[in-house]
């Protein structure tokens, strides 16, 4: 995993201050591969419970943020997971390789 300890800390800062309890941060994606070089932070937020679109956004827009200030705004890619039955397949991916990186 492509990911250095300050990294981590700025996703669990991040975390705790955008979302409510019970949230997780996964990692997914390119970063996994030790073998890989580069490549943007692929981040999945599972949600505890399902909110409003509107406060869905301002707590993206918030974590996103928060990242961009502790990380020097190095490339991210968040996807939001909704509780009630979300089936995308890039969060079937998510779940099936991702590693948690945070909890709320």
């Amino acid at each position: 995993m492509r990911v250095s300890p300050a990294e981590r800390q700025a996703v669990e800062a991040a975390c705790r201050e955008a979302f409510p309890p019970g949230t997780r941060v996964l990692l997914f994606g390119s970063r996994l591969d030790d073998a890989r070089r580069g490549g943007d932070i692929d981040l999945l937020v599972e949600l505890p419970a399902a909110l409003p679109a509107a406060d869905q956004v301002a707590r993206r827009s918030r974590f996103i943020a928060r990242l961009y200030r502790l990380l020097d705004e190095q490339r991210i890619d968040v996807v939001m997971a909704d509780p009630q039955g979300d089936e995308r397949p890039v969060l079937a991916a998510a779940r099936r390789q991702g590693v948690e990186l945070a909890r709320a």
